[in-house]
């Protein structure tokens, strides 16, 4: 392997592992200790040993996974050209992201690589000077968790977490002056419980989300978040419950500010994630709950002094309700063509962001809820990010990317129409050769599946062509345009990427969602394979070369896939996914948030459904399993990394059942202080690249210089 390249491996790698074994030369079959638990084992489950992270034998067998994965991946000669010109692409252009609009005040972070985490900017809107506000990089090992800022400006509240894992710390700093106050609170949401924030009107004090703390000495339980109020200057201990006590042990919330000079609150309150909020208005210093579930809310902004929900009951592309100050409900936009994404004040009238499969466009409504116009935005290829803007405010600024265009600002004045560009990142290499293809699926029950390809200018359905195809497919998210960025070197090479729009997410809207849900979990893998298929019947690649790639419930897609259709895919890699969904639910916090999405194994119907498609229970001997790479974060809070460990040991047994030469490698990472993925480093997220298309490229054969 080239130096250069070799030494970028090696840093991908090293990050990931606390200690290296002292062997790592042994063949691609299990390392020592996996062929079972060394303690004795359940034959039901025999790697089950492998969930207590805290076993001796289990820190070994991590440490010699990690050691074989390294040596494994450093030993591949096909990837040096790739792994240099991957870096080159990565550390190319500062970006810009999460702006938001306060005070007269433009809030966004800003990244130069190879930065490892990105500056908080602060900069009088428009044409104040940008300047740093919070720089979290003096810590190695602590990322920012979200940021509010008060309705003047004054004082910023952010949140860190260490080590990847997502437990939340609040913090608040003093802008104008750059000194951080005393205020410091523990246990502010993260994990299963995203953090959320609100201001009081005065500035002198805020809402936020808080587990329950600790006795001293104890672990904090990740359940039972409540909303206290905390004044500053005051001490976390002296922070009083104002909402959601004893609500529900998998609470979640999501605090809705005006962000105006006087600013109003609401609350979207979940029971764990993938359903439906009740929605409750601040009336006083009470929350008076307005909505229930039955409306189906899934968002919430605040345009003018009414609160605009997005309700999906009876209207599954989503319609937008009203709220007034008595709590009236009344529907100001009713269902119409494309899935309800976004919505966002505007001068005395509102944006709202559609999506149609992997089509996204924004339209803009004044007071009346009639339609001013389509924004001129381009029509294919994007996604909308981020809108800064506010009722009473004539412009916003929009933030997109797409899959050849980098993240874009422009400026949109909604009383002209006009759009201006205000920033866009300047990569230094040419997309402009990539060419974006359609075509459809057709999954098992007839529905047709969306599936993009990207690949260079030249690059035919020649039927062998070096393929990765990715999937998500849950959960509400939907698989949206997302700019190639470093993975052009995996085009130049003559490789081409695909993206498949499974159910589960919610490009079409909710009932999308909902095909993909509990009972119908099948449906996705059904959905995924029919992707895959499309891609082989139009001769994009074959099965010789078709890889498959996803992330945490796309990692679930990928087990999946793999284990009930092994012959149709050449690798897989997968990051923090779940593997074995029964023990999930009981074994990790976020598996009984996770019941809307996975449904409860007390549910017999239920029971059934999972253990049809959890990968972990379908692993079999004799089977040729495609090349598999699994990495996990040991600090995961969301997924367990013992999802990963036995589910890489049950692959490794089986292929000890099979003829040496049939046997096709299964890696683990195990990135030891790392969590599920939130507020990587840049380091981390350069070598995740690096070591997927590395892998993908030696199992697919993807040609070793560029075309």
């Amino acid at each position: 392997m080239h130096p250069h390249a070799r030494r970028l491996l090696a840093l991908a790698l090293t990050i990931a592992v606390s200690a290296h074994a002292h062997d790592a030369g042994h063949p691609s079959v299990p390392p020592p200790g996996t062929q079972g638990n060394p303690q004795g084992g359940d034959a039901a489950d025999p790697h089950q040993w492998l969930e207590r992270a805290d076993d001796p034998a289990v820190q070994r067998w991590i440490v010699e996974q990690n050691a074989h994965t390294e040596a494994v991946l450093g030993a591949i000669s096909a990837g040096d050209a790739l792994t240099a010109r991957i870096k080159q692409l990565a550390i190319s252009a500062t970006t810009r992201s999460t702006p938001m609009l306060v005070g007269g005040t433009l809030f966004y972070l800003q990244q130069v690589p190879p930065q490892s985490q990105p500056v908080l900017i602060g900069q009088t809107w428009p044409a104040g000077a940008a300047q740093p506000v919070l720089d979290p990089n003096a810590n190695d090992n602590a990322s920012m968790a979200g940021y509010w800022p008060s309705p003047d400006g004054r004082y910023l509240a952010y949140g860190t977490e260490e080590g990847g894992d997502e437990l939340t710390t609040l913090h608040v700093l003093d802008v104008k002056s750059g000194k951080a106050l005393t205020d410091t609170l523990p246990w502010a949401g993260g994990g299963p419980t995203p953090p959320g924030l609100a201001w009081d009107a005065d500035g002198k004090g805020f809402l936020y989300v808080r587990y329950v703390p600790p006795q001293p000495g104890a672990s904090v339980q990740l359940f039972n978040a409540s909303v206290v109020h905390h004044a500053l200057g005051a001490p976390a201990t002296a922070d009083r419950i104002v909402f959601g006590e004893h609500y529900s042990p998998v609470a979640e919330y999501e605090l809705i500010s005006s962000n105006d000079v006087q600013p109003q609150t609401a609350i979207l309150a979940y029971e764990g994630d993938g359903g439906p909020a009740e929605v409750f208005v601040r009336q006083g210093g009470t929350f008076r709950r307005v909505l229930g579930r039955d409306a189906d809310v899934r968002k919430a902004v605040w345009v003018s002094d009414r609160l605009y929900v997005t309700a999906f009951k009876d209207a599954p592309r989503g319609k937008v309700v009203a709220i007034d100050g008595k709590g009236r409900a009344t529907t100001v936009l009713e269902q119409r063509e494309g899935a309800i994404q976004q919505v966002a004040p505007l001068g005395k009238g509102f944006l709202v962001v559609r999506s149609w499969g992997p089509d996204w466009w924004m339209e803009h409504y004044d007071a009346k809820a009639s339609l001013v116009r389509r924004l001129p935005l381009p029509e294919q290829g994007i996604a909308i990010d981020a809108i800064a803007a506010g009722s009473g405010q004539d412009k916003a600024l929009i933030s997109y990317r797409g899959w050849v265009t980098p993240r874009r600002w422009v400026e949109y004045d909604g009383a002209t129409g006009d759009i201006k560009t205000v920033f866009e990142v300047k990569p230094t290499a040419d997309y402009s050769a990539i060419e974006v293809h359609r075509i459809d699926g057709v999954s098992k029950d007839g529905t047709k599946i969306p599936v993009t390809i990207l690949a260079m200018k030249g690059v035919r359905p020649t039927g062998s062509n070096p393929t990765i195809l990715e999937g998500y497919g849950g959960f509400g998210s939907p698989v949206r345009p997302g700019f190639v960025g470093a993975e052009l070197a995996w085009l130049e090479r003559g490789g081409v990427l695909a993206y498949a729009n499974t159910r589960g997410g919610n490009e079409f809207g909710e009932t999308w969602h909902a095909q993909g849900q509990k009972l119908h979990k099948q449906n996705v893998i059904d959905d995924f394979h029919a992707a895959s298929l499309a891609l082989l019947d139009s001769g994009w690649t074959d099965r010789a070369h078709l890889g498959i790639f996803g992330i945490s419930d796309g990692g679930l897609l990928m087990g999946a896939s793999l284990v009930q259709h092994p012959q149709d895919y050449r690798a897989v890699v997968a990051r923090v996914g779940l593997y074995d969904i029964p023990r999930h639910e009981v074994l990790t916090a976020n598996g009984r948030y996770n019941r809307n999405e996975y449904g409860s194994m007390s549910d017999p119907a239920q029971a059934r459904a999972t253990l049809a498609y959890s990968p972990l229970q379908h692993v079999k001997p004799n089977v040729a399993y495609p090349a598999v790479l699994l990495s996990t974060g040991a600090n995961d809070s969301h997924v367990g990394p013992w999802q990963s460990r036995k589910f890489a040991a049950a692959l490794q047994a089986a292929a000890l059942t099979l003829p040496p030469a049939s046997r096709r490698p299964t890696l683990l990472l195990t990135r030891m202080n790392a969590g599920h993925g939130a507020g990587a480093p840049f380091s981390q997220r350069v070598g995740d690249t690096v070591l997927s298309m590395t892998f993908f490229a030696s199992e697919l054969g993807l040609a070793d210089k560029a075309q």
